[in-house]
């Protein structure tokens, strides 16, 4: 089993990668984070996860996603690039989200009109 953890789960992006993990033989669902509901359920945020309804969302911390073979990352614009910097060397990460979209930080600008966190 490949232990996952995801932030930002209780997003549009976070929502839709859980309901394919859960179709997934070798996975095991750990952390699930969401800074804006942490102390709520998945079910609350996510009806539709029926098999995670009792899980209670928590804090995004890089201590919360420490210990998981993969962490997912489905958070909004410039928060992907900061965590990321936090996490232990080593970490798997996938990002689901814009941060590391673009290969240079010159067009991240243009596009996002601030700076690249992780630049």
């Amino acid at each position: 089993m490949v232990r996952i953890a995801v932030a930002g789960a209780s997003g549009y992006a976070g929502g839709e990668l859980l309901r394919l993990l859960l179709r997934h033989p070798h996975v095991d669902i750990g952390a699930l984070t969401a800074d804006s509901n942490a102390g709520r359920t998945v079910g609350e945020v996510q009806p539709h996860l029926a098999p995670l309804a009792e899980r209670v969302l928590e804090k995004t911390t890089p201590e919360v996603l420490a210990g998981h073979d993969v962490v997912f990352l489905a958070l909004p614009h410039g928060a992907s690039a900061a965590l990321a910097s936090e996490l232990a060397p080593g970490t798997l990460l996938i990002d689901c989200g814009a941060d590391f979209r673009l290969r240079d930080a010159g067009e991240w600008v243009r596009f996002y009109g601030s700076p690249h966190a992780g630049t």
